[in-house]
C-alpha cells in the first residue's frame, strides 16, 4: 500500500529528528539536532525554536510535568512544559568529545533510554543506555554504531530498536523487572532502499520506520512483513511519530545535512501522512 505525504512546515531544520506529540504541549515538538535546538509547532502552524546547547538529540515529556532533552553528553530537565522553561543538567555522562548522544525513548515503566554514536560514525563506538533514578547512565547494549529508533509494542512486552549501520530493525523482549533481553532481527532493509533511522509503533502493532537516504517510511506488520510505504520528495528521512488529537496523523522529520536544496528544496521540513491507523500516546519519562 502506498500512502501520500504532505508538508506541515517549511524546511526549518538542518537535521530534524525525534518528533514527539504530547497533548500537554498542545502539539508537536522535535529537535534540530546539530543546531542544538528544540522546535515546537503550534495549532496555527507557527514554529518556535529554543536552543539548549551544541546538540539536542531527543526530547520526551516527563511524567511529573516538564520535559527531558538529551544534549551532547548530558540529560537536561525542565520542570514545566513551557518550551522556554529553565533546564538543569543531570551531569556529564562521559567525557569523550568524539561521542555524542543520538535518538532515545522511554519504556512502559517510565525509564528513559538514550543512544550514542561517534561523530565520525566509527563502528562500535556507541552504546545504548538506560537512565538510572539518579540520572546516571547504565549500558544496555554495548558497541553499537548509530543508535536510533526505539519504541514498544502495544502490550509493552516487545521493544523495537534500530542501530542504523546494521541495516535492520531488531526486536527485544521486555519486562519491568528484567528490562530488555533476547535481541534478534525483526526486519531487514535492503541497502538500496536506505537504512533504518527513527521508528514508532502504531496501535495495531505495526512498526513505522524512517529510511535514511531512502526517501521513504516503511510500515512492517507485527510479523516483520512490509505492508505500506510512504514515499517522500527528500532522501534523508529521519524519524516518525503519531500525533493529532486522535493520534491518526503520522509526522515525519527530515534532514538537509549535505543536501543540495536546489535539488531537494523541502529537505529539513516536517511532513505528515494519514495512514488509516492510530498511534499510541507517547511514553513519558519518570525522571
Amino acid at each position: 500500500m502506498s500512502i501520500a505525504p504532505y508538508t506541515v512546515t517549511d524546511p526549518v531544520a538542518e537535521h530534524g529528528e525525534s518528533p514527539v506529540w504530547s497533548s500537554r504541549w498542545g502539539g508537536l515538538r522535535w529537535v534540530d539536532m546539530l543546531a542544538g535546538a528544540v522546535l515546537a509547532l503550534d495549532a496555527q502552524g507557527k514554529v518556535r525554536r529554543r536552543r539548549v546547547g551544541k546538540v539536542a538529540a531527543a526530547v520526551r515529556p516527563r511524567v511529573s510535568g516538564g520535559y527531558v532533552v538529551a544534549a551532547e553528553r548530558e540529560l537536561l530537565l525542565s520542570d514545566t512544559d513551557d518550551l522556554d522553561a529553565p533546564l538543569r543538567s543531570l551531569g556529564e555522562a562521559w567525557t569523550d568529545p568524539a561521542v555524542r548522544m543520538n535518538d532515545g525513548g522511554c519504556d512502559p515503566d517510565g525509564r528513559f533510554y538514550i543512544g550514542s554514536m561517534a561523530y565520525d560514525e566509527s563502528p562500535g563506538r556507541g552504546s545504548f543506555y538506560v537512565a538510572e533514578p539518579g540520572g546516571g547512565l547504565r549500558v544496555v547494549l554495548p558497541e553499537v554504531t548509530i543508535s536510533n529508533g526505539f519504541d514498544f509494542s502495544p502490550d509493552g512486552t516487545l521493544a523495537y530498536y534500530a542501530d542504523t549501520r546494521t541495516g535492520r530493525v531488531d526486536v527485544l523482549d521486555y519486562d519491568a523487572e528484567g528490562g530488555l533481553s533476547g535481541r534478534r532481527p525483526f526486519a531487514v532493509v535492503d541497502p538500496g532502499q536506505g537504512a533504518p533511522d527513527g521508528l514508532t509503533v502504531d496501535a495495531e502493532g505495526g512498526v513505522w520506520v524512517a529510511l535514511w537516504q531512502g526517501g521513504a517510511v516503511h510500515r512492517y506488520d507485527a510479523d516483520g512483513r512490509l505492508d505500506a510505504v510512504i514515499s517522500l520528495p527528500v532522501r534523508k528521512v529521519t524519524a516518525v511519530t503519531f500525533g493529532g488529537e486522535s493520534l491518526d496523523r503520522l509526522f515525519i522529520t527530515t534532514s538537509a545535512l549535505g543536501v543540495d536544496r536546489a535539488e531537494q528544496p523541502e529537505a529539513g521540513a516536517v511532513f505528515a501522512a494519514d495512514p488509516g491507523v492510530r498511534g499510541r500516546p507517547v511514553l513519558p519519562a519518570a525522571l
